[in-house]
């Protein structure tokens, strides 16, 4: 059955070349403005030059070097200096780690709890936060468009998502062009991440919600057509500008509307991120093709409906949930990334590790919750086949 929603998304998004010019219109003039960044690829292109072009003579402190997997550690840096200064406005300007990061930074800075962790395990709720805009230069997340937020622990191995309609962007510039000069590693974890967002909300079970699965399936659709052009040619504007808005789209939470969602695969990988370091967007490509093998007779109805319509496959009901798997680990792949979790050093260990850990958190995972610990350790057995 279609299940009741209510939808609201409060984000502005200015798109396109030469939006980051808009920037100052954006923001409050009498802002005191933290800017944060990530490792220095916005110096090499361009990016920085046209933020503070745009934002000439306003009162800027700048905080920079927020990881790939941001971490409490470092974004607690940032919270000190933001309350130190007394900021009122954050500008993220980077990819979905820099944006997550700095929706922490605004939950954090005006909190009064000892222990600004609880605000992402969600022992502590907060009831304010600074305003954030933001100036995407890595499209992946759908951060920019969303109120989620992932972030690590290294003290304790952890990495945990986090969320409140408080730290929604209060607007997003997207410009393809600054997209341009990201190495295809980073792209291709971006198509990976997009695509795997969309599989999360879309590979469940039927509720006859025709919209969300059209949209879902378009979204699909267009990454696998994007992807090759974009990774061959890094300055096809078109291309780029189709994977940016697709990558958008795909977590702004319109295809999650009155379906069920699994999140297993993301749940599952990030503790591959957290034991061993893996990308992301590699984590999940080594989950969810063995998540759908071992799930296929309750994920079989929207499999053999993805079989169709996304890879217009034909056969039987079982030869097309057996192909809408394969071709599953094969777009992947055809990304460069691995569907092997032992290509990263998982083996035996680590999952004894995982399995642990979520039996001592005693959650299941998935859209019925049938997911358990002992679930996981067979999908991650068999990713180290």
């Amino acid at each position: 059955m279609f299940n009741n929603f209510v939808y609201q998304n409060p984000v502005k998004i200015l798109f396109g070349k030469g939006q980051i010019a808009q920037l100052s219109k954006q923001i409050p003039a009498d802002a005191k403005i933290l800017l944060t960044y990530g490792g220095g690829s916005i110096f090499q292109n361009g990016v920085y030059e046209q933020v503070k072009k745009a934002l000439e003579g306003r009162n800027i402190v700048e905080f920079g070097g927020i990881e790939a997997n941001p971490t409490y550690e470092t974004l607690m840096q940032a919270v000190e200096l933001g309350r130190k200064e007394e900021i009122t406005f954050l500008l993220a300007v980077g990819g979905g780690s820099v944006l997550d990061g700095t929706k922490f930074i605004a939950a954090a800075i005006p909190f009064e709890g000892d222990d600004a962790w609880q605000i992402v395990t969600g022992q502590a709720k907060f009831k304010k936060a600074i305003p954030i805009g933001s100036v995407l230069t890595l499209p992946a997340t759908g951060s920019e468009m969303n109120y989620f937020a992932v972030i690590s622990k290294k003290s304790t191995q952890e990495k945990k998502g986090m969320g409140n309609p408080l730290v929604y962007p209060t607007f997003s510039i997207l410009d393809p062009e600054t997209t341009f000069s990201l190495p295809p590693r980073q792209i291709a974890n971006g198509i990976a991440d997009a695509f795997t967002h969309v599989m999360e909300q879309y590979m469940t079970y039927p509720v006859d919600a025709q919209i969300q699965d059209r949209f879902a399936e378009s979204i699909i659709q267009t990454l696998i057509e994007v992807a090759p052009k974009t990774l061959e040619n890094p300055t096809n504007y078109e291309a780029r500008a189709n994977f940016m808005w697709a990558a958008t789209v795909a977590l702004n939470g319109f295809i999650s509307l009155g379906v069920p969602q699994d999140w297993a695969t993301h749940q599952i990988g990030h503790e591959l991120t957290a034991f061993h370091g893996v990308d992301h967007a590699r984590s999940l490509a080594v989950v969810l093709p063995y998540l759908l093998k071992i799930k296929q007779e309750s994920k079989r109805e929207k499999l053999i409906q993805y079989a169709k319509r996304v890879w217009n496959l034909s056969g039987t009901d079982d030869e097309l949930v057996a192909g809408a798997i394969q071709k599953t680990g094969e777009f992947y792949e055809s990304l460069g990334l691995s569907i092997k979790a032992s290509e990263y050093g998982v083996n035996q260990e680590t999952i004894a590790k995982i399995v642990k850990r979520f039996e001592a958190r005693g959650v299941n995972f998935g859209e019925k919750a049938d997911i358990t610990p002992a679930v996981v350790a067979e999908i991650l057995e068999m990713s180290i086949a």
